[in-house]
């Protein structure tokens, strides 16, 4: 019998993105939830999204989270260490994220997410391996296509985020294995980014894995982007509203 996971990441305080998502799915029952950081920042409500998995984990998600690890900026919110961003507008995003996040969102990301940034799971007897970001650098650093790095050969399945580009690809390691014929095939699964899609697609974006057919949906729905643009506030750079209406 065919189980279903649901894989999320990158919601990045966009509230209207995720519930866009939850309603596009919402008719399907899934075995598991898989969410791969970076709930919060660039987007004005870090503090409702928290919300919401606080009231699907009561709800239709209760005891369905497999996985819920930090991205980058929970880990950004906690330490404060803002030198790996790549720019001054990206700090001050950064900094004006975590002087509104409440105490209960910042309670959420210290005491309910994963602070490793990466965990294996055993999935319908399937190795998978969850990250951020990539083994060499599991919250700064990639997997992407091109560039896959590490060794990743002792799992069925990577998922991982932060590039906000969606992706599903398969890679065959060369193993001594004669029953295999000496390659050993792993599937790598980025489902994109809810809030702040970065592939010229300004849909939120998701992604369903079904076991063990090993079926894999990367999903794209539409949401109110015109809103979420209207609650950024004059201090914010323009930049993080605009790159929102073409996927950038």
């Amino acid at each position: 019998m065919e189980k279903k996971y649901l894989i999320l990441s990158d919601i990045h305080g966009n509230i209207s993105a995720f519930d866009a998502v939850l309603e596009d799915c919402g008719s399907e029952v899934f075995d598991g939830v898989i969410l791969l950081g970076d709930c919060i920042d660039y987007g004005m409500r870090s503090n409702e999204v928290i919300g919401k998995l606080q009231e699907l984990e009561r709800g239709s998600w209760k005891g369905k989270i497999l996985i819920h690890i930090w991205g980058n900026h929970e880990k950004l919110a906690v330490d404060g260490d803002l030198e790996r961003l790549s720019s001054d507008r990206g700090r001050a995003m950064a900094r004006y994220t975590k002087e509104h996040l409440t105490e209960n969102s910042f309670r959420y990301i210290k005491d309910r997410m994963n602070s490793d940034g990466y965990e294996h799971i055993l999935l319908e007897g399937f190795k998978a391996l969850a990250l951020h970001g990539c083994r060499e650098d599991c919250y700064w650093k990639a997997i992407m296509p091109d560039d896959v790095g590490g060794g990743y050969r002792d799992c069925d399945f990577v998922f991982s985020g932060h590039s906000h580009y969606p992706h599903c690809f398969m890679k065959f390691y060369d193993v001594p294995n004669e029953e295999l014929r000496n390659k050993k095939a792993v599937v790598f699964i980025n489902p994109g980014s809810v809030g702040q899609p970065r592939n010229q697609n300004p849909c939120a974006q998701y992604a369903v894995l079904c076991l063990p057919s090993k079926r894999t949906e990367l999903r794209a729905v539409p949401y109110d982007v015109g809103y979420e643009q209207s609650l950024f506030p004059d201090e914010i750079d323009g930049f993080y509203k605009s790159r929102l209406e073409k996927g950038i």
